[in-house]
């Protein structure tokens, strides 16, 4: 199982994936659920009627953090994914879990899909929270998975109250705003406000730069 840095990370690299396919369906789809169901309920020696959306798999199922890690290498095997360490910390109910291995399988088949990805073109700005020193931090930049996790790292320093201000291409669709504006909302746990808007400034993502792999 991979290590990787924070939640934020697995986080945002889905903001890329979605924006990646936006217009297009995923193909994960409701297969995932039954075969995660088998794979809990035979890894976690429980019934398979048990596995509620809403069922802690540490309350309710007594699951520690070596079954949930061996666990994590299973369902790796079962989809051929990866599951980062910092999405099993946040997992908390059978529900996220199945969330998250869709996700996870999304991803897997975008980047079969789509090799050679485009960037998007953002700005972004973080604003501190009240009562701290005025000092806003700006960039523009592509976004890829390293700089998410910089823009991530940015705002949560700045501590629960920070703002960040995303400008997207001007041609971004409204289905696609939306979406990315949703893939962002976890942001609200941390007490970081989010805006997502459109920028004229920006270079339209129909001109966007090729990926270098």
């Amino acid at each position: 199982m991979r290590l990787v840095s924070p939640t934020y990370v697995t986080q945002l690299r889905r903001v890329l994936d979605h924006l990646t396919r936006a217009g297009s369906g995923g193909s994960a789809g409701g297969s995932v659920e039954p075969h995660v169901r088998c794979v809990v309920a035979e890894h976690l020696g429980v019934g398979e009627e048990e596995l509620a959306p809403e069922v802690s798999l540490r309350d309710d199922l007594a699951a520690d953090s070596l079954d949930l890690v061996d666990l994590a290498l299973v369902l790796e095997g079962e989809f051929g994914i990866t599951v980062p360490e910092a999405v099993l910390e946040d997992v908390r109910t059978y529900g996220e879990l199945v969330k998250s291995v869709e996700a996870l399988v999304r991803e897997r088949e975008a980047e079969a899909e789509h090799p050679s990805r485009d960037l998007m073109p953002v700005r972004v700005r973080v604003v501190p929270p009240p009562g701290r020193p005025a000092c806003d931090l700006q960039r523009a930049d592509w976004l890829t998975p390293y700089t998410a996790q910089t823009i991530a790292e940015d705002a949560l320093r700045n501590g629960p109250g920070a703002r960040l201000e995303v400008s997207v291409p001007p041609d971004l669709s409204d289905a696609a705003l939306a979406g990315f504006r949703d893939q962002l909302a976890w942001l609200d746990d941390r007490d970081i406000q989010v805006r997502v808007r459109r920028d004229r400034q920006l270079p339209p993502a129909a001109q966007r730069r090729p990926y270098a792999a």
